[in-house]
């Protein structure tokens, strides 16, 4: 495949023209953006389709079953995404009619948020298709899907402990 070619030919001339720099974070690195450009890919088709961003759909899965509104923030912390890209989304979302936002009764500078019937809708036709697409795209792991769950669940950890620390040396990842 020609990316991959491109990404292992990167590799190799960042290590041989910078042998003082430790590149082999790039081969993880590399793997985790493939997977992600390839499931992108995938859900494209059925997000164009609905007419839904991929953000919007992830913002959307959350909300559609949550037992309570939820804010802006809190969405934000269980997603991992920023509270600047989570508020535009939702802005977007609102005037489209998926989500409505009320004044939150507990702090009146926060707003609860709720998905409408028309978000519902939206997202009871894209998650189902999505998960589809998915599937068939993880079909070929058979029995080793558990020790590659594993793995991804350990990387994922192994970052996540050292976020607070990542982000302390270079800034916010909101500012």
């Amino acid at each position: 495949m020609a990316v991959e070619t491109l990404r292992t030919r990167t590799h190799e001339l960042w290590t041989e023209r910078h042998p003082d720099l430790d590149t082999s974070p790039m081969e993880v690195v590399a793997q985790v953006k493939r997977i992600t450009s390839v499931m992108d890919l995938v859900v494209e088709p059925i997000y164009q389709k609905a007419g839904v961003t991929s953000a919007e759909v992830e913002l959307l899965v959350p909300l559609r079953h949550a037992e309570q509104p939820l804010t802006a923030i809190r969405l934000a912390e269980l997603l991992g995404m920023t509270r600047a890209g989570v508020s535009k989304t939702l802005a977007r979302m609102e005037k489209r009619n998926l989500i409505v936002r009320v004044i939150n009764p507990a702090d009146r500078r926060s707003a609860l948020i709720s998905v409408t019937e028309r978000g519902q809708t939206v997202i009871d036709e894209v998650f189902p298709r999505e998960l589809e697409a998915h599937g068939r795209m993880l079909a070929g792991l058979g029995a080793e899907r558990r020790a590659v769950l594993d793995s991804l669940a350990r990387l994922a950890e192994s970052m996540e402990s050292r976020l607070s620390s990542a982000v302390g040396e270079q800034g916010s990842p909101d500012s």
